[in-house]
């Protein structure tokens, strides 16, 4: 059976749709960001460490079990971040903006929200400044986030 290229291009970019469809993300001031998600205590202490870039547009969402206080740092993390703090309304309560990378391994310096927190989304540094965030900003989970446990 001989396919078409006009059909090869359909059934390819339908099985792109398909698979982006499964990449989790958040909308937060009107911009999406592809997201990997960090749900458990393992994946929430390694983070984003050792990676050498963050692609423009995706970012990491940390779940947490309780809204707390919370603390990060960038212990081994090469990428300057914004380091965004959301309680269980998923309003934002915090911002550590431009937060740089830190070699000094436990000497690392922690950022702190200033209230309690049950999401922290890390993005590029800058991408707050660029959206002009502002507490209060609402951050949408999409299709496939799971909830807080």
């Amino acid at each position: 059976m001989r396919l078409r290229p006009a059909l090869i291009v359909a059934i390819a970019w339908s099985l792109s749709a398909c698979a982006g469809a499964r990449q989790p993300w958040v909308e937060l001031g009107n911009q999406r960001y592809a997201i990997e998600i960090a749900d458990d205590d393992a994946e929430r202490a390694r983070g984003l460490m050792f990676r050498d870039a963050l692609p423009t547009g995706h970012g990491m969402l940390f779940i947490h079990d309780a809204e707390e206080p919370q603390a990060y740092w960038m212990k081994n993390t090469k990428i300057p971040l914004d380091i965004l703090y959301f309680d269980d309304e998923r309003k934002l309560v915090a911002q550590q903006r431009d937060v740089p990378p830190c070699s000094l391994g436990d000497g690392c310096p922690s950022y702190p929200s200033d209230a309690p927190a049950r999401y922290v989304l890390e993005l590029n540094a800058g991408e707050a400044a660029r959206l002009q965030l502002k507490d209060g900003a609402e951050l949408r989970f999409g299709p496939g986030i799971p909830p807080a446990k």
